[in-house]
């Protein structure tokens, strides 16, 4: 009899010695004779319980929190359900349970690098139907799921997918954005390492239906098992016939490129990266013209995240209602909410869009790791604004949160509490904006850097009046002035 047991490879997990677990593991003798199938998995998402070792037990994982390589040969034991580090079956924890888990459904489930597994728990179907539509129908689903940006303001991925579809040219390209770079985010880089072919699935499936047929993962270089992960999913793809000049024997041409950016926050910005693509330093373009008509290369391109692309599949496969029928208004489907900062329970979380702030941060999130009362969150990475607990009715909703001058951005949420000093954190606003510009227009380039200067003379008690309208003064300018969202959102945040 062979029993598995399941160690996360995500570097999370990696972090906290994930690898050392696992080398005891494969060193432990088991119990009664039996043999053991150790698993490399994704993570399920609950980072404050790595390393979380799964066990197998008549067709149910069992959990086990905080495993250190010490604990390896009680977990071989046959009565394992009494170890002091056992949490019961993972999917009726409470965190998980909650759940709505359709873009990380595999996720911590299988082995990443497994094609097998990855077509035994639905894979490819979504190509598959894919293949049977015109591209134009493919378009059309789409649109009728209702899939927006995953990444920033929440455009309408459909009207982009139409747009390049309609667009004529000789060669048109698939560009995913894998900047993952805001505070408190990780999604892109879970999804990566824990379940590549569903991004890889997704980017072959829009590649049919705009008709490119060349297609490049942009990877911040920070992310070194995301890249690795994604690049042997590629070469595995590739040799089974799923990338290349006849796609699942499609006679379709579709391939796929993982390029490393440099280290830039505003190459997240989508003119930004396809400028870093094409070699030339990472600096924002002017609009138009879209990156839908003139995009790299100056071919049409859909630039789209990690999040948005790898939501495809299941809408191709399971159909466009589907994926519509959850969430609110115009927010649709489901995103992957992540948890961080400082909070009890950190860690991923996808829910139907209409969930309060509230319940993320004091029920699902724990409240504060220390103890102590919230005093805001700050939704969306650096250009999102802080939300006070005045504003925890806030559904999580693309229009909700911007009636109150906010964004979901990348659905990140980092937690502080009544220590926090927020004039530090508005410094820290405009100084992140100065640090990070790209210097092409000016509200950003020179509004950041007298930003930091009156926050610090406000401190220090100088002119307080004449210096905070000074601050309103260069908030305005910089948000109507500027290029790109990083110093349009700047005054939101600080």
């Amino acid at each position: 009899m062979t029993a598995k047991i399941f160690v996360p490879r995500d570097a999370a997990a990696l972090a906290v010695g994930a690898d050392d677990v696992a080398a005891a593991l494969a060193r432990a003798t088991p119990a009664g004779g039996r043999q053991i199938e150790i698993v490399r998995t994704g993570s399920r998402g609950m980072l404050w319980l790595e390393p979380l070792v799964e066990v197998e037990i008549d067709g149910v994982r069992h959990g086990f929190a905080l495993v250190e390589p010490d604990d390896a040969a009680g977990l071989m034991r046959s009565d394992v359900h009494d170890h002091p580090k056992a949490i019961g079956p993972v999917e009726k924890i409470d965190y998980f349970a909650r759940q709505t888990r359709l873009t990380f459904a595999r996720c911590g489930i299988i082995d990443p690098l497994s094609l097998d597994a990855y077509r035994a728990t639905g894979g490819y179907k979504g190509i598959e139907r894919a293949l049977s539509l015109a591209p134009s129908a493919v378009v059309d689903e789409v649109t009728a799921s209702g899939l927006r940006g995953r990444g920033g303001a929440g455009f309408p991925t459909g009207i982009k997918w139409k747009t390049v579809l309609a667009t004529s040219a000789d060669q048109k390209y698939i560009v995913c954005n894998a900047d993952e770079g805001d505070s408190g985010t990780f999604a892109d880089r879970m999804l990566m390492e824990g379940d590549p072919f569903t991004l890889i699935e997704g980017m072959t499936i829009a590649g049919l239906a705009v008709g490119a047929t060349k297609g490049l993962v942009y990877v911040r270089s920070e992310y070194p098992h995301a890249i690795a992960t994604l690049k042997s999913a590629t070469a595995i793809a590739r040799r089974a016939g799923l990338l290349g000049t006849n796609v699942a024997d499609s006679g379709c041409v579709f391939d796929l490129e993982v390029r490393t950016g440099a280290g830039s926050y505003v190459c997240g910005e989508e003119t930004a990266l396809l400028e870093s693509l094409e070699g030339k330093r990472g600096v924002v373009r002017a609009k138009p013209p879209l990156p839908a008509h003139h995009g790299l290369f100056n071919r049409p391109t859909v630039v789209n995240n990690v999040l948005t692309l790898a939501a495809v599949p299941f809408i191709m496969s399971e159909g466009a209602k589907a994926y519509a029928d959850y969430g609110m208004g115009r927010s649709r489907g489901t995103m992957p909410i992540q948890l961080a900062g400082n909070v009890k329970h950190g860690g991923l979380f996808e829910t139907a869009f209409g969930i309060t702030l509230g319940e993320l941060v004091d029920v699902i999130g724990g409240g504060t790791a220390s103890g102590r009362p919230v005093r805001a969150v700050q939704v969306g990475g650096p250009l999102g604004a802080y939300f006070p607990r005045s504003h925890f009715d806030t559904p999580f909703d693309y229009e909700a949160f911007a009636a109150r001058k906010g964004l979901i951005g990348h659905g990140g949420i980092v937690v502080f509490d009544d220590t926090v000093n927020m004039a530090k954190q508005a410094r820290f606003a405009f100084e992140f904006c100065a640090i990070e510009s790209c210097g092409k227009c000016t509200p950003c380039r020179i509004g950041s850097t007298r930003g930091v200067e009156t926050i610090d003379k406000i401190v220090a008690g100088q002119r307080i009046d004449a210096n905070l309208a000074l601050v309103t003064d260069l908030c305005e300018t910089m948000t109507l002035g500027s290029l790109c969202a990083l110093a349009d959102w700047c005054p939101t945040r600080s």
